[in-house]
């Protein structure tokens, strides 16, 4: 059996996010995954270092490169369309799981479910803490644009803060008190 999935897996560097805003450097779904997961992992770490939890680091941050893996089939949709209205909302949380079940059926069944637990069972804690970054990656794009001057992104960038700290993770205060000013920082500043 010939399987698919991995050459799938590759195109995520071709679809853009932040399609309707003007980027200074555009950003795709592939190196989204990547910052996704590496503070997911650090949320888990933190979670569990200075917050006593039990989180699974590696599992989170496995969770989080997948967490958008179903826009390869479905593209990238901007998020003031995806959550303008619940209606939509539930319709394209619906295209989702469709799509992350074909690409687990794409991969050759004694595969299936150790890919499962990334692309279509996703534990309460892994999605809580997935979420998290995926929404703190935004953040330090939108910090990041901000940086370079363009403002199309000050609104998103108030609005993300605020969605950031609505959630009431004591793991996402502590990033952001912590981390977070370094992202606004040039190269020179950071020695």
């Amino acid at each position: 059996m010939k399987s698919h999935f991995f050459a799938y897996m590759s195109r995520m560097r071709f679809i853009q996010r932040w399609a309707l805003m003007r980027n200074t450097a555009p950003e795709n779904v592939q190196e989204h995954s990547h910052q996704a997961a590496v503070l997911a992992h650090a949320l888990a770490v933190i979670r569990n270092e200075k917050f006593g939890g039990h989180a699974d680091p590696g599992a989170v941050a496995a969770a989080a490169l997948y967490h958008d893996a179903s826009e390869i089939l479905t593209g990238d949709m901007p998020t003031p369309i995806k959550y303008d209205n619940p209606a939509i909302r539930g319709a394209y949380k619906d295209v989702e799981a469709v799509a992350s079940r074909k690409l687990l059926t794409m991969l050759p069944e004694e595969l299936q479910s150790a890919y499962a637990p990334l692309l279509t069972e996703v534990s309460p804690e892994t999605e809580e803490l997935v979420k998290a970054a995926d929404k703190l990656s935004a953040y330090i794009k939108c910090v990041e644009e901000l940086k370079a001057g363009n403002t199309e992104f000050r609104e998103a960038a108030a609005q993300t803060r605020k969605a950031l700290e609505s959630y009431g993770l004591p793991e996402v205060g502590y990033f952001l008190e912590v981390f977070m000013d370094s992202f606004s920082l040039t190269l020179d500043q950071l020695k």
